[in-house]
């Protein structure tokens, strides 16, 4: 596809979004079955949910314009869950795990608001508005999931992390080290 105009750009880039959220169709599931705390495993299975709901949306947009959302491959989204895929293989404490799937979780929804964001100010400014309705309300959704994700992090997972003991002992922190005035220039 040539990039001519902000419109092309902006086909271009629902097509990314469109081939991101159908891989992540795919990869939710298992994210869900490796968690292995109750309300990550619910997480990861409630934006299932609202990941189909957001490809149909997707969907509607490109009915819309008469054009097909299939074509574009997007590498990013590919990536992001090659890395998933890497944590959801490793041994270790599942509480760790499950903060590795968090930490893998966000930047999928940190990439996903960010192409969300940039289709949505181009609708804005080519006029597609009921368009950028439906992206706002996605980009909002994103946004909801990474607060949740944070939420589980910071008062559960995290925090179950942290206190794992797999037997070492905890490294003591190196002392420190005062930095020292460099010394006076004779004059």
């Amino acid at each position: 596809m040539s990039l001519d105009s902000l419109h092309d750009l902006y086909v271009d880039g629902l097509k990314d979004l469109y081939s991101a959220e159908t891989q992540l169709l795919k990869a939710l599931p298992r994210l869900a079955k490796a968690a292995t705390a109750p309300e990550l495993k619910a997480a990861f299975t409630d934006h299932l949910a609202v990941t189909r709901a957001q490809v149909e949306r997707l969907e509607s947009i490109f009915a819309g314009l008469g054009a097909s959302p299939k074509g574009k491959k997007c590498k990013a989204m590919e990536g992001l869950i090659e890395e998933g895929k890497e944590v959801i293989g490793e041994d270790g404490n599942p509480a760790v795990i499950d903060a590795a799937l968090i930490g893998a979780a966000q930047k999928v929804e940190h990439y996903e608001m960010a192409g969300y964001g940039c289709v949505r100010t181009f609708a804005r400014l080519l006029g597609y508005d009921d368009a950028a309705d439906l992206l706002q309300e996605t980009l909002d959704e994103e946004g909801e999931a990474d607060k949740t994700l944070t939420n589980l992090a910071e008062t559960t997972i995290n925090v179950e992390a942290e206190e794992a003991d797999d037997g070492d002992e905890t490294p003591t922190p190196a002392p420190r080290t005062r930095k020292r005035k460099p010394a006076a220039r004779p004059r």
